[in-house]
């Protein structure tokens, strides 16, 4: 079974929280079962949850604040960045070198999640590729907070112009999720 690091979701919460404030938490649980905002209560960073209740909790989100707007997803990347690179995991970060970053994805990606794994490849001087292999359990709106959170996260490392798109999706189909990676 899939599984993301309670890091994940305290992230989503806090970024809902900065957003809408406690109202706004309130309004998100209420569209959750009891048994989902029982474990949302006391959200462990160091604990690995099931995704599905991520997942719940993202569309819970999306429904509560999202607006019908995708992008919401995107936001919500590139806050969970600046909570965690800004923190726990600042060590990650590599001022001004992309590639010294982004070659760290594997370990990142277990960081966060249970089963599958990420690889990085350098594609020019100023450009890559992600692709998650093998992971149990996907949505679309976990793919765009990925999406999110590098752009964001590159951003941090020193790097302008950054250009984050997902070419292939598992929720869409897709064999793997890749994202195409660029900066100027």
């Amino acid at each position: 079974m899939q599984q993301v690091k309670g890091s994940v979701l305290k992230s989503r919460l806090g970024f809902v929280e900065e957003i809408a404030g406690k109202a706004g938490v309130e309004r998100v649980l209420s569209r959750l079962t009891e048994a989902d905002r029982k474990e949302l209560g006391m959200v462990l960073t160091v604990k690995w949850y099931p995704f599905d209740l991520g997942k719940r909790l993202d569309d819970a989100i999306f429904q509560a604040l999202g607006g019908g707007d995708s992008a919401f997803f995107l936001k919500l990347g590139e806050a969970s960045a600046v909570k965690n690179l800004s923190t726990v995991h600042k060590g990650f970060l590599t001022n001004g070198d992309a590639h010294a970053f982004l070659s760290k994805a594997p370990l990142i990606y277990s960081m966060y999640y249970g089963t599958g794994r990420r690889e990085y490849e350098r594609t020019g001087d100023r450009s890559g590729v992600l692709t998650t292999h093998e992971a149990q359990t996907f949505s679309a709106p976990d793919c765009l907070t990925v999406v999110g959170w590098y752009r964001k996260a590159l951003e941090m490392c020193g790097m302008k112009g950054v250009q984050v798109v997902e070419d292939e999706c598992r929720a869409a189909g897709g064999r793997v999720c890749k994202y195409r990676v660029a900066w100027t």
